[in-house]
Protein backbone atom coordinates (compact mmCIF):
# COMPACT_ATOMS: atom_id res chain seq x y z
CA UNK A 1 0.00 0.00 0.00
CA UNK A 2 1.13 3.80 -0.56
CA UNK A 3 -0.28 5.63 1.84
CA UNK A 4 0.02 9.24 2.47
CA UNK A 5 0.52 10.40 6.59
CA UNK A 6 -0.69 13.62 7.19
CA UNK A 7 -0.69 15.49 10.93
CA UNK A 8 0.70 18.49 12.43
CA UNK A 9 2.89 19.08 14.88
CA UNK A 10 2.44 16.69 18.48
CA UNK A 11 -0.30 14.91 16.63
CA UNK A 12 1.76 11.70 17.21
CA UNK A 13 2.24 11.18 13.97
CA UNK A 14 5.90 10.08 14.70
CA UNK A 15 5.03 7.01 17.17
CA UNK A 16 2.13 6.26 15.03
CA UNK A 17 4.19 5.99 11.41
CA UNK A 18 6.49 3.97 13.32
CA UNK A 19 4.00 1.40 14.37
CA UNK A 20 2.32 1.47 10.90
CA UNK A 21 5.14 0.70 8.73
CA UNK A 22 6.01 -2.38 11.12
CA UNK A 23 2.27 -3.32 10.91
CA UNK A 24 2.35 -3.28 6.84
CA UNK A 25 5.82 -4.22 6.35
CA UNK A 26 6.61 -1.14 4.19
CA UNK A 27 9.55 1.36 4.14
CA UNK A 28 9.07 4.67 5.95
CA UNK A 29 10.06 7.44 3.49
CA UNK A 30 10.37 10.93 5.80
CA UNK A 31 11.52 13.76 3.10
CA UNK A 32 13.12 14.92 6.66
CA UNK A 33 15.22 12.14 6.91
CA UNK A 34 15.98 11.50 3.58
CA UNK A 35 17.34 14.95 2.80
CA UNK A 36 19.57 14.60 5.64
CA UNK A 37 20.99 11.41 4.23
CA UNK A 38 21.05 12.91 1.03
CA UNK A 39 23.37 15.90 2.26
CA UNK A 40 24.97 13.33 4.57
CA UNK A 41 26.03 10.70 1.63
CA UNK A 42 27.28 14.15 -0.33
CA UNK A 43 25.37 13.16 -3.30
CA UNK A 44 24.49 16.06 -6.13
CA UNK A 45 20.70 16.40 -4.67
CA UNK A 46 22.61 16.42 -1.00
CA UNK A 47 24.76 19.01 -1.85
CA UNK A 48 21.49 21.01 -3.93
CA UNK A 49 19.60 20.46 -0.68
CA UNK A 50 21.95 21.47 1.95
CA UNK A 51 22.86 25.13 0.61
CA UNK A 52 19.25 25.81 1.04
CA UNK A 53 19.13 24.29 4.29
CA UNK A 54 22.43 25.71 5.49
CA UNK A 55 20.69 29.27 4.61
CA UNK A 56 17.38 28.35 7.04
CA UNK A 57 15.40 28.26 3.79
CA UNK A 58 12.76 25.13 2.46
CA UNK A 59 14.43 23.21 -0.12
CA UNK A 60 12.44 23.53 -3.00
CA UNK A 61 9.78 21.34 -4.52
CA UNK A 62 11.64 20.36 -7.60
CA UNK A 63 14.10 19.06 -5.54
CA UNK A 64 12.35 17.64 -3.46
CA UNK A 65 10.14 15.94 -5.67
CA UNK A 66 13.46 14.69 -7.42
CA UNK A 67 14.26 13.18 -4.44
CA UNK A 68 11.26 11.08 -3.12
CA UNK A 69 10.90 9.94 -6.68
CA UNK A 70 14.88 8.76 -6.79
CA UNK A 71 13.90 7.08 -3.56
CA UNK A 72 10.33 5.48 -5.02
CA UNK A 73 11.97 4.32 -8.17
CA UNK A 74 13.79 1.75 -5.58
CA UNK A 75 13.09 -2.08 -5.36
CA UNK A 76 12.07 -2.19 -1.39
CA UNK A 77 8.95 0.26 -2.51
CA UNK A 78 7.49 -2.37 -5.08
CA UNK A 79 4.97 -3.05 -2.36
CA UNK A 80 4.26 0.48 -1.03
CA UNK A 81 5.63 2.70 1.71
CA UNK A 82 4.44 5.53 3.85
CA UNK A 83 4.85 9.10 2.70
CA UNK A 84 5.80 10.98 5.97
CA UNK A 85 5.82 14.86 5.90
CA UNK A 86 5.86 14.82 1.62
CA UNK A 87 3.52 16.49 0.27
CA UNK A 88 3.17 19.32 2.15
CA UNK A 89 1.86 21.78 -0.29
CA UNK A 90 -1.05 21.32 -2.95
CA UNK A 91 2.06 21.92 -5.73
CA UNK A 92 3.91 18.66 -4.19
CA UNK A 93 0.83 16.51 -4.37
CA UNK A 94 -0.37 17.59 -7.78
CA UNK A 95 3.72 16.72 -8.83
CA UNK A 96 3.44 13.40 -6.48
CA UNK A 97 0.35 12.44 -8.79
CA UNK A 98 1.69 13.40 -12.17
CA UNK A 99 5.04 10.98 -11.06
CA UNK A 100 3.09 8.51 -10.22
CA UNK A 101 0.67 8.52 -12.92
CA UNK A 102 3.48 7.91 -15.15
CA UNK A 103 4.59 5.11 -13.71
CA UNK A 104 1.37 3.23 -13.43
CA UNK A 105 1.51 3.75 -9.68
CA UNK A 106 -1.46 4.95 -7.40
CA UNK A 107 -2.14 6.23 -3.63
CA UNK A 108 -4.10 3.93 -1.98
CA UNK A 109 -4.68 6.09 1.08
CA UNK A 110 -4.53 9.19 3.09
CA UNK A 111 -4.41 8.95 7.02
CA UNK A 112 -5.20 12.60 8.61
CA UNK A 113 -4.63 12.49 12.02
CA UNK A 114 -6.67 15.14 13.60
CA UNK A 115 -6.11 16.43 17.15
CA UNK A 116 -7.33 20.10 18.29
CA UNK A 117 -5.22 23.08 18.42
CA UNK A 118 -5.68 23.41 22.24
CA UNK A 119 -4.18 19.64 22.55
CA UNK A 120 -1.54 20.19 20.25
CA UNK A 121 -0.74 23.18 22.21
CA UNK A 122 -1.01 21.51 24.94
CA UNK A 123 1.13 18.56 24.26
CA UNK A 124 4.13 20.54 22.36
CA UNK A 125 4.45 23.29 24.93
CA UNK A 126 4.59 20.92 27.12
CA UNK A 127 7.75 19.03 25.41
CA UNK A 128 10.39 21.92 26.80
CA UNK A 129 12.38 22.06 23.63
CA UNK A 130 13.68 25.69 22.12
CA UNK A 131 11.10 25.35 19.58
CA UNK A 132 7.99 24.70 21.42
CA UNK A 133 7.75 28.43 22.76
CA UNK A 134 4.03 28.82 22.69
CA UNK A 135 4.66 31.88 20.37
CA UNK A 136 6.39 29.53 18.01
CA UNK A 137 4.21 26.43 18.61
CA UNK A 138 0.86 28.43 17.24
CA UNK A 139 3.12 30.18 14.28
CA UNK A 140 3.97 26.05 13.57
CA UNK A 141 0.59 25.49 13.89
CA UNK A 142 -0.80 28.24 11.82
CA UNK A 143 1.65 27.43 9.04
CA UNK A 144 0.48 23.79 8.94
CA UNK A 145 -3.09 24.82 8.93
CA UNK A 146 -2.46 26.52 5.71
CA UNK A 147 -0.65 24.29 3.97
CA UNK A 148 -2.32 21.49 4.70
CA UNK A 149 -6.23 22.85 4.05
CA UNK A 150 -5.88 22.76 0.36
CA UNK A 151 -4.06 18.96 0.96
CA UNK A 152 -6.86 17.61 2.58
CA UNK A 153 -9.48 18.76 0.31
CA UNK A 154 -7.27 17.87 -2.54
CA UNK A 155 -7.45 14.02 -1.49
CA UNK A 156 -10.87 14.50 -0.04
CA UNK A 157 -12.05 15.18 -3.38
CA UNK A 158 -9.96 12.07 -4.82
CA UNK A 159 -12.11 10.02 -2.06
CA UNK A 160 -8.62 8.73 -0.60
CA UNK A 161 -8.93 11.01 2.56
CA UNK A 162 -9.61 9.49 5.82
CA UNK A 163 -9.33 11.25 9.18
CA UNK A 164 -8.46 9.49 12.45
CA UNK A 165 -8.63 10.87 15.99
CA UNK A 166 -5.37 11.46 17.61
CA UNK A 167 -6.58 11.57 20.87
CA UNK A 168 -6.33 8.75 23.22
CA UNK A 169 -3.27 6.24 24.47
CA UNK A 170 -1.22 5.29 21.09
CA UNK A 171 -2.80 1.91 21.22
CA UNK A 172 -6.03 3.33 20.83
CA UNK A 173 -5.30 5.86 18.22
CA UNK A 174 -3.34 2.78 16.05
CA UNK A 175 -6.58 0.93 16.58
CA UNK A 176 -8.23 3.64 14.54
CA UNK A 177 -5.69 4.06 11.87
CA UNK A 178 -5.21 0.61 11.20
CA UNK A 179 -9.14 -0.13 10.98
CA UNK A 180 -8.71 2.77 8.24
CA UNK A 181 -5.72 1.01 6.49
CA UNK A 182 -7.90 -2.33 6.55
CA UNK A 183 -10.97 -0.57 5.33
CA UNK A 184 -9.50 0.55 2.41
CA UNK A 185 -7.63 -2.66 1.56
CA UNK A 186 -10.77 -4.41 1.62
CA UNK A 187 -12.51 -2.14 -0.71
CA UNK A 188 -9.49 -2.58 -3.19
CA UNK A 189 -10.65 -5.81 -3.43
Amino acid sequence: MLIVFIGPPGAGKGTQALRLVEYLRIPHLSTGDMLRQARKDESELGRQAASFMDAGRLVPDHLVIRMVAERLDRDDCAPGCLLDGFPRTLEQAQRLDDYLREHGIHIDAVLELRVEDDELIRRLVGRHRADDALDIVRERLEVYSAQTSPLLNYYDRQGLLDTVSGHGVPDEVFERIRDAVEGRRQAAK
